[in-house]
């Protein structure tokens, strides 16, 4: 397992009082440590420690999310409650700052809610 394997990917966690609640690897700290981050209670500026054994991770990457990492850009706590939401159902999700429906499995840009 590289650095960045499980960057993006959404999990669940097994175990601590956040047990069954979703998540997006942010960094990974060593084999044994990730940071994850749900953009509501745990966000993006102070991410949850948890360990790798308490996780269920799932096939689903945030690819955005995860190039936004990768590139150093700023990741905001916004996008990532967007994608765990539109991803939990597939469906679009409104968003109230815009007054729209926005689909994050799309591919929309960011700029483009249609």
């Amino acid at each position: 397992m590289d650095d960045n394997s499980l960057l993006g990917k959404v999990a669940y966690s097994k175990a601590g009082r956040d047990m069954h609640k979703k998540f997006i690897v942010i960094s990974m700290l060593n084999k044994e440590y990730v940071y994850i981050s749900d953009g509501d209670l745990r966000k993006i500026d102070k991410p949850k420690k948890k360990k790798v054994k308490h996780l269920n991770f799932t096939d689903t990457v945030a690819e955005e999310i995860r190039d936004l990492i990768l590139s150093k850009k700023e990741v905001t706590n916004s996008k990532i409650k967007i994608f765990l939401q539109s991803a939990d159902n597939g469906k679009e999700v409104w968003l109230p700052y815009v007054k729209r429906w926005y689909n994050w499995n799309a591919r929309c840009s960011s700029r483009n809610f249609a």
